[in-house]
């Protein structure tokens, strides 16, 4: 804004009293002060308003008004409420040095003139702001392309918003890469942040969705990609975190940040199609397992996959697979292909695998189901058929249970499964069917995320989600109601008993060291516990019926 733009509204009861010259002057902020020496606090083209208590005699209004011209701010308004009216001799010395100025009546408060300078600078910095957005988002759909940091650095610049663009999970995709911007989020508030805004959206809330989170609030604003429905797309889409309440924002603002978000959409179209030669190997790799199509026909396609989907000369990979579904309340669409986005958007999150993320995964989906293809390097001065590490059911879990299942709310479940890392193309089918068995282990389990990995399926407790609920509850009954009905009547605390005894494997000394009793106490217990049931604690059978038992009930 222009100073002259000032003394054209008269409610902020300005009076022009030199300058009129400089009334072309640019406005680009505001500042309230009384500091005989002002100057760390200009930056240039301020409004300064004073109240004159710097003032001492006539010599201070010289010394403040060329501090004030060096540092180039625009104007100067002063108050008559300290003397009754501005001294001539700061009159003068704006007038020496070509610095307009004005003066402010009694009854008008310099809040009233820094609310109206702030919104009205505000509103031009957004309108330009909002033309360089649109210039790049013409060059981003060009050829030459280029990245949502651009955008957020001028957020930064021109508006000081501090922004990040998130993944459902709450993974950073983009930070502004301004020096003043600040650390990027920490880890759990990424996260989190995610969260709200899948919980909000799963509510049917409009955007932007304001959260406060430690004390500080953030807006929320989806970026969302044209042509798909918000189900398909909820789980998957990216999200722009602001720190700032836009409640009050006004119309020109909230219309600029959705031009952002749709810049934006715009960089996360252009990864989804430069993962298109991935899903198209992943998909062909996957129908040649399924059909039982020859090793060596499956190892050429691997041959090919590996330069896409590992950096550098990597002669023998090895490859993890990992199987995602989506499953939706009321009878909707299939969740194959919510799946596969996210699954390529969860698996390049630090930490998932691998030493730094990566977008290189290759994921197909067919139906309710997406599964990834997931490359490993071969670990170092080992033999080639030496697994590597490579992704654990654990360690996704705790990525995207917390956000996810916000989004998933009461109807709808994500349920993964993750195989060993294998390194022949023979192995590839047996890593398929391990990866789909530990997804349905991972169904069996109550809860709106869940994941197990090939380590579960060597265990006997893999045999237990799959045991109809009659039977479990029969058989459970029949070994355990009897020592609960001794409990309750005489207190005597055989469950526990039962518990220790097995969890020390049968070792007396230990057992009674734990409960404190003991050893002829621990063996009556025991033998009630035999009499009561008919079973005998010293056979590997019974106390593996106790075992399981105990375990189901």
């Amino acid at each position: 804004m222009r100073l002259r733009a000032l003394l054209d509204t008269p409610t902020l009861g300005l009076r022009l009293l030199g300058g009129e010259d400089e009334l072309d002057r640019t406005v680009r902020g505001v500042m309230t002060t009384d500091l005989r020496d002002p100057s760390r606090y200009l930056s240039g083209g301020e409004l300064v308003l004073t109240g004159l208590a710097w003032r001492r005699e006539a010599e201070d209004s010289e010394r403040f008004v060329r501090i004030l011209a060096a540092a180039g701010v625009a104007g100067l308004a002063a108050g008559e409420a300290e003397l009754g009216a501005v001294p001539d001799d700061l009159v003068q010395a704006c007038v020496r040095h070509r610095l307009p100025l004005f003066s402010v009546v009694e009854d008008v408060s310099f809040a009233s003139i820094t609310e109206h300078v702030v919104r009205q600078v505000s509103s031009e910095r957004a309108g330009d702001l909002a033309a360089v957005v649109d210039r790049h988002r013409r060059l981003m759909t060009g050829p030459a392309g280029g990245g949502p940091e651009v955008v957020l650095d001028l957020l930064g610049s021109d508006l000081d918003l501090r922004a990040w663009v998130l993944s459902p999970t709450g993974r950073q995709i983009a930070g502004s890469t301004l020096a003043d911007a600040g650390p990027e989020l920490p880890g759990g508030l990424g996260a989190r942040l995610a969260g709200e805004h899948l919980a909000a959206a799963r509510a049917g809330r409009p955007g932007p969705h304001r959260v406060t989170l430690d004390g500080v609030t953030y807006s929320l604003f989806p970026v969302r990609r044209d042509g798909r429905a918000p189900r398909e797309t909820l789980l998957s889409d990216w999200l722009l975190a602001v720190e700032a309440d836009a409640g009050d924002w006004p119309e020109e603002r909230l219309d600029l940040l959705h031009g952002v978000t749709q810049l934006i959409a715009v960089e996360r179209d252009r990864r989804d199609a430069a993962r298109t030669v991935r899903r198209r190997l992943a998909q062909e790799i996957l129908e040649l397992v399924q059909t039982g199509a020859p090793p060596a026909e499956i190892a050429a396609r691997l041959r090919v996959a590996a330069p896409v989907l590992l950096p550098g000369p990597v002669t023998a990979p090895h490859w993890q697979i990992v199987v995602a579904s989506v499953e939706w309340g009321g009878g909707e669409a299939p969740g194959g292909a919510v799946a596969q986005s996210l699954l390529e958007e969860v698996l390049v999150d630090p930490g998932t695998f691998g030493p730094e993320p990566a977008d290189r995964i290759a994921v197909a989906h067919t139906g309710d189901e997406a599964v990834a293809l997931v490359p490993l390097p071969a670990v170092p001065d080992e033999s080639t058929d030496s697994p590597a590490s490579g992704l654990h059911a654990a360690d996704l879990l705790t990525v995207i249970a917390e956000p996810l299942g916000r989004g998933l709310a009461d109807d709808g479940r994500l349920t993964v499964g993750v195989s060993a890392a294998v390194h022949s193309a023979e192995g590839l089918r047996g890593a398929l069917e391990e990866a789909r068995h530990a997804r349905r282990v991972a169904a069996a389990r109550p809860g709106l995320v869940c994941a197990a990995g090939h380590e579960e399926l060597a265990s006997h407790v893999l045999l237990l989600p799959f045991v109809p609920d009659d039977v479990r509850r029969a058989f459970t009954a029949r070994l355990l109601d009897p020592l609960r009905d001794y409990d309750r009547r005489h207190r005597a605390e055989l469950i526990p008993t039962l518990e220790a005894f097995l969890d020390c494997d049968g070792s007396w000394t230990r057992c009674a060291t734990r409960l404190h009793l003991h050893v002829n106490t621990l063996r009556y217990r025991v033998g009630r516990i035999e009499q009561l049931t008919g079973r005998d604690l010293s056979r590997l059978e019974d106390k593996l019926d106790f075992f399981l038992a105990l375990r189901m009930s």
